[in-house]
C-alpha cells in the first residue's frame, strides 16, 4: 500500500521544505508501528528543485483480523476464512492508508508547521500518486470526487490481467492528482485523501462510531459542505449508517447556510435561547407563550387543518401541544438550528415515542430563506416569533419560500407588537424583547406588511390579537390568519362543474 506527495521548489522556497511540513526529514527512513502493521516514510528524492515523499504500509494480515475484519467474512466455507487473511489490503489504497495517513502526517494534515508556519499556509504545487486505488464507481467517480477541490485528476483503469484483454478492468485504478499551479496547501491536500480514499473504497476496516462524523467535518472543512458529491461521500464515509449520515448531512447544511449569510454557525444556531422572559411566570396567572400557543391552536382549529407546518420550530412547545390533538394526522417540525431540533427531539421524547405516534410527527432541519418541496402540500403552516429573527432584505425570500413556493392553505404568523413594549417594565427603553431580533414592528406596519404579502400571492388576511388588549398600545403579540383564495376558487370550480354534470345527465 503506497502513496507519493511531490512538491516542486525555487531558490527562495526549496521543495524540501516538504520535510519541514511533514515533520518528516528527508535524509532520514523512518518506520511508525500502527495497529495494523508497520508503516514507512521515505524520500525518493529530496533536492531543491524536486522533492518526493513515501508513504508505504505493511499491513500485517493476522493483526487486520485480529483487531477488525479483512474481506470476508468468519466460519462458512473454507474461501471465505481464508479471505480473511488473502485479500487486497496489503496492496490496495483504502481506510488503512487513510488511518496511517493521519496518524504519521498528524501536524501537517491540520495545517500545523511550528519551523515553518506561513509555509504551511501557502498553496504549494502538488502531485499526488497512488499506484492502486479501489474505485468503486470507476474513474468517473475518481474524477467527480477530485476534480471540484481543484485537482487535475488522471484516473487510469487497472486491467485485471494483461495477457487477457478480453477480461476487462478491474475495480483498481491507477490515480495521479496534480495541482501544479498552487492552488492547494499541503493540509488540504492531505484532508482530501484522508476522506476520499475509504470513500472510494467504499468500506471501513473498523467499526464507524458517532466519533467518525466529528472526524469527517473536521477533515472536510473549507470544501465538503459544497462538494457535488457530499451526499455520497457522507454516507460512504461514515460506512452507510442512516443516524451518523442524517446527522453530518444536517451539520454540514448549517454550515454550508452560515457561509450563505456570511456568518458564524453559532449565530445561526441560536434558536435555544439562554433565557425568554415570556416564558418566566410575572404578574400575569398566564404566560404569554402559552397565550400565543392557545390563539395559534385556536385559530388551527377553525381552519378544519389536519397535516401542519411548524416553521421555526424552535425547542417544539408548540409541536408537543398539536400532537395531544388526535385532529392532527401530521406534524412537522423545521427549524435551522440543529441544537433546538435536539431539544425539541429530547422534549417529545421521540426515541421512546409509540409506532403509532411517532408516524405523526416529524422534525427536520431547514431553512426559510429557501425554498423547499418537503414543505409543500400542507393544510396550514406556522410562523410564530420566526419573521422578526430575519434581516428586512432576506424577508422577500421567506414570503415566497411560504406563501409562493410552499403554499399551504393557512397560514398564521405572530410577531411582537413593539407598541407594546412600553409596558415591559424589565425591558429598557428602545431594546428589542431578544437579542436576535432584528426588527420588531408597530401595529400598521405589521398590517401593511401582511396584507402586501396576502395580495401578491393570492391570500386573504385577518388581524387577531394576542394576550391583553391595550388601549393605548395594543396587544403584546399580533397575529394574522392568511388564507388561501386559489382554494376557495377551485372548490366553487368544482362545485358548479359538479353541478352542471348532474343537470346534463338530467336532461
Amino acid at each position: 500500500m503506497f502513496l507519493t506527495i511531490t512538491t516542486t521548489g525555487t531558490p527562495e522556497s526549496p521543495a524540501t521544505d516538504l520535510g519541514f511540513l511533514l515533520h518528516k526529514h528527508p535524509g532520514k527512513a523512518q518506520a511508525f508501528s500502527t495497529s495494523y502493521g508497520q508503516a514507512h516514510v521515505f524520500y525518493p528524492e529530496a533536492t531543491g528543485a524536486r522533492c518526493t515523499a513515501a508513504l508505504l504500509l505493511e499491513v500485517d494480515p493476522v493483526a487486520l483480523v485480529r483487531r477488525g475484519k479483512g474481506r470476508g467474512g468468519r466460519g462458512g466455507a473454507p474461501d471465505a476464512a481464508l479471505a480473511q487473511y488473502v485479500n487486497d489490503r496489503p496492496y490496495a489504497a483504502s481506510s488503512l492508508l487513510a488511518v496511517a495517513l493521519s496518524a504519521v502526517f498528524s501536524s501537517a494534515l491540520r495545517g500545523v508547521c511550528k519551523a515553518l508556519p506561513a509555509r504551511a499556509e501557502q498553496p504549494l504545487p502538488l502531485r499526488v500518486e497512488v499506484p492502486a486505488l479501489p474505485a468503486r464507481g470507476g474513474p468517473d467517480l475518481v474524477r467527480a470526487l477530485f476534480e471540484p477541490l481543484g485537482w487535475t485528476v488522471t484516473a487510469e483503469p487497472v486491467p485485471l490481467d494483461e495477457r487477457f484483454p478480453e477480461w476487462g478492468d478491474s475495480r483498481y485504478v491507477r490515480l495521479v492528482l496534480d495541482a501544479p499551479d498552487g492552488r492547494l496547501t499541503l493540509g488540504e491536500a492531505l484532508r482530501h485523501l484522508y476522506v476520499l480514499l475509504p470513500v472510494l473504497d467504499d468500506a471501513k476496516h473498523y467499526w464507524v462510531s458517532a466519533d467518525e462524523v466529528d472526524k469527517l467535518l473536521r477533515a472536510g472543512e473549507g470544501w465538503l459542505a459544497d462538494h457535488p458529491e457530499q451526499k455520497l461521500i457522507t454516507s460512504r464515509y461514515l460506512a452507510r449508517r442512516w443516524s451518523l449520515t442524517r446527522e453530518a448531512t444536517e451539520r454540514l447544511e448549517l454550515v454550508r447556510l452560515a457561509d450563505a449569510d456570511d456568518t458564524a454557525v453559532e449565530d445561526i444556531d441560536n434558536a435555544v435561547a439562554d433565557d425568554d422572559p415570556e416564558e418566566e411566570p410575572d404578574s400575569k396567572p398566564v404566560s404569554l407563550a402559552v397565550q400565543r400557543r392557545e390563539a395559534i391552536l385556536a385559530a388551527l382549529g377553525a381552519t378544519g387543518a389536519a397535516r401542519v407546518l411548524d416553521l421555526g420550530c424552535g425547542q417544539g412547545q408548540l409541536v408537543q401541544a398539536l400532537l395531544k390533538d388526535t385532529r392532527y394526522t401530521e406534524i412537522v417540525g423545521v427549524d435551522v438550528s440543529m441544537r433546538a431540533l435536539t431539544v425539541a427531539a429530547r422534549r417529545l421524547k421521540l426515541e421512546r415515542m409509540g409506532e403509532r405516534q411517532a408516524d405523526r410527527v416529524s422534525l427536520f432541519q431547514g431553512s426559510l430563506a429557501y425554498t423547499d418541496k418537503r414543505l409543500k402540500g400542507y393544510d396550514a403552516a406556522v410562523l410564530s416569533e420566526v419573521v422578526e429573527h430575519v434581516d428586512p432584505e432576506r424577508l422577500p425570500a421567506l414570503e415566497y419560500a411560504v406563501f409562493g413556493s410552499a403554499r399551504p392553505r393557512t397560514v398564521l404568523v405572530t410577531t411582537p407588537n413593539v407598541e407594546y413594549n412600553v409596558r415591559w417594565e424589565s425591558l429598557p427603553a428602545g431594546h428589542v424583547r431578544h437579542g436576535d431580533h432584528r426588527f420588531e414592528w408597530n401595529r400598521a406596519e405589521f398590517r401593511a406588511w401582511a396584507e402586501g404579502v396576502a395580495q401578491q400571492h393570492a391570500y386573504t388576511v385577518a388581524f387577531v390579537p394576542v394576550g391583553p388588549d391595550d388601549p393605548e398600545v395594543g396587544p403584546p403579540t399580533q397575529m394574522a390568519v392568511f388564507t388561501q383564495t386559489t382554494q376557495t376558487t377551485k372548490t366553487t370550480q368544482t362545485t358548479t362543474n359538479d353541478r352542471n354534470n348532474k343537470e346534463a345527465k338530467a336532461a
